[in-house]
């Protein structure tokens, strides 16, 4: 586990367990409510247990899961694509759920991953605050830098609590983006195919 972890341009020292509960109490009180009450008496502990889980990306590099890679790919030169990939993260604005569906597809030269991996490399990265358009960039820079695909496209569809529970109040309304590299982005066949199977 990581002790120190980059917030903006500063280096700052991880605050403790006891710390983030007492954040916790102060919340609960904060909205109205008695933090030593019966029913909230392990909240704090709960609370604090459930972030280190829901933001477990700032934990792990992504860039590692795509470390192993099989070269042994028959000649296959066509586009590979995992669709349906659940992302679950966070609006950085405030702090609300973005869940959503990742589309990922790449067209390979020499090497593959395991498919398993590109999912892993999503949620790597969506278990972060963030707003979208940067985890979609994330996502796709990462398996071009390791992979070095001929391209690779990247379609994040997700809903935002931010959006949805408050503020403006729109149910059911979800952001779509995507990062598109290469041949995926250049070649208007290719994207077209691209998209048509990340969609469809």
């Amino acid at each position: 586990m990581l002790d120190r972890k980059p917030r903006g341009r500063k280096l700052m020292a991880r605050p403790t367990q006891a710390e983030a509960e007492a954040a916790v109490r102060v919340l609960i009180e904060w909205a109205g409510d008695n933090p030593e009450r019966e029913g909230l008496l392990d909240t704090p502990a709960r609370v604090a247990r459930s972030y280190r889980e829901l933001f477990a990306g700032y934990e792990t590099d992504p860039h590692d899961y795509l470390r192993r890679t099989f070269e042994e790919v028959g000649g296959y030169d066509e586009l590979v694509v995992l669709k349906d990939i659940r992302v679950v993260s966070f609006c950085e604005h405030h702090m609300l759920p973005v869940i959503g569906r990742a589309h990922v597809g790449y067209l390979p030269t020499n090497k593959v991953v395991g498919i398993s991996k590109l999912a892993r490399v999503v949620q790597g990265f969506a278990r972060r605050l963030q707003i979208q358009e940067k985890l979609t960039a994330d996502v796709a820079e990462a398996i071009q830098d390791i992979l070095e695909p001929a391209g690779v496209g990247v379609v994040i569809e997700a809903e935002h609590s931010c959006m949805t529970l408050r503020g403006v109040n729109t149910p059911g309304s979800t952001l779509t983006t995507s990062k598109l590299l290469g041949v995926i982005r250049d070649d208007p066949r290719t994207r077209e195919e691209f998209l048509r199977l990340a969609r469809g």
